[in-house]
């Protein structure tokens, strides 16, 4: 992931707007549309009524088994032109799903909603919404990348010291949001019903030959569930710190980066192929920029932990209290995904994995 040396008097600066990333709302669409174009209004008739239709078994009387021609064919041709695979992504759910109740209100779970829902009630509606809370606290991170990457073009230690102090800083309030899922979001239900919405058709057992495309193809298709591996967050984090993963777990991040927007892939591969921190921070003898990388290679392992815990609850636990039927009201989701991340990977091994690491990458002072 460390690019090889390069120029540095013509390498260009790095800026958000090249890649459609708002200075306010990072990754974020900052004004997602609630309604489409009335031309598409057989779709939002169905997408609004979602929830209803699935949960009183109607929905296979408005859409067929295999994704008829009449939906399969816009929604890969649409997808085609976004540049993104026709299936439930991050960046459908998440990035373009949230609105403010009130404009003028603060960025606060009280103060948001989410446009299409799905089975799932207030436990769908939180894991949403704190995944966009996610997204909005990597924003001053993501703010704080670019600074550095510019700091080093310009030789500034200065710069590129208060670049990292805020990228710490960042990555901690990350950790910080994530911890709302325990006040919004149910791990019974999570795991149950939500969690099945999510599994897409790709490394997916229960669905192991893929879906059929009506008109599109006529052998089944696979595609990746939405997974928190498709934000572009800790891929960028990863990217500029130089974190190297081990090759099972670098193949499937590397993947999840097809499930992303263009632009956000674009900012990754700019981070690539600009000046490499780990190796400035070597290079440079300055204690104080190894002590502040080593506390930002820190706090994103803190994060992959805390993250891990929660995977540990939302699955491992919440898989047992099925298993052990104390959750007998809901619905039991397909054996085949009982420890399966909604990516398709073995999530607990995969997660361990990223977060050591993430570990190895601190660098130690030389003599």
């Amino acid at each position: 992931m460390e690019p090889q040396s390069q120029n540095l008097k013509t390498a260009p600066f790095l800026t958000l707007g090249r890649f459609h990333i708002s200075e306010d709302y990072g990754f974020l669409l900052p004004n997602p549309l609630r309604e489409l174009p009335g031309h598409y209004s057989p779709w939002m008739e169905i997408a609004n009524r979602l929830p209803q239709l699935i949960e009183s078994r109607q929905l296979r009387a408005q859409v067929n088994e295999i994704l008829p021609r009449n939906l399969a064919l816009p929604f890969v041709e649409v997808s085609r032109n976004l540049g993104l695979p026709p299936i439930l992504v991050h960046s459908d759910l998440v990035l373009a799903n949230w609105a403010t109740r009130n404009p003028g209100g603060p960025l606060e779970i009280r103060n948001l909603d989410t446009i299409i829902s799905f089975p799932g009630g207030e436990s769908l509606r939180g894991f949403i919404l704190v995944t966009v809370l996610v997204e909005k606290a990597a924003v001053p991170g993501i703010k704080a990348l670019v600074q550095a990457v510019n700091a080093i073009l310009q030789s500034s230690p200065d710069s590129l010291l208060q670049a990292l102090q805020r990228l710490r800083v960042s990555i901690q309030d990350i950790t910080g949001a994530l911890g709302q899922m325990h006040d919004y979001v149910d791990p019974d239900i999570f795991y149950a019903v939500i969690r099945i919405f999510l599994s897409g058709w790709k490394d997916n057992p229960a669905l192991p030959a893929g879906l059929v495309y009506e008109g599109v193809s006529k052998e089944p298709l696979s595609y990746s569930g939405g997974s928190a591996a498709q934000s572009t967050i800790l891929h960028a984090f990863d990217e500029f710190l130089g974190v190297r993963h081990s090759k099972e777990s670098a193949d499937f991040l590397h993947r999840m980066r097809d499930y992303m927007p263009p632009s956000h892939r674009a900012f990754l591969e700019e981070i690539c192929v600009a000046p490499s921190l780990r190796t400035h921070v070597m290079s440079s003898g300055n204690g104080r920029l190894l002590t502040a990388y080593n506390q930002c290679v820190e706090s994103l392992a803190a994060l992959r932990t805390y993250h891990l815990a929660l995977v540990t609850k939302y699955l491992i636990t919440a898989a047992s209290r099925a298993k052990a039927q104390r959750t007998s009201h809901l619905p039991r989701p397909p054996q085949a995904l009982e420890e399966r991340g909604t990516g398709g990977t073995a999530v607990v091994s995969f997660l361990k994995s990223v977060r050591d690491k993430t570990l190895e990458t601190r660098l130690h002072p030389s003599g």
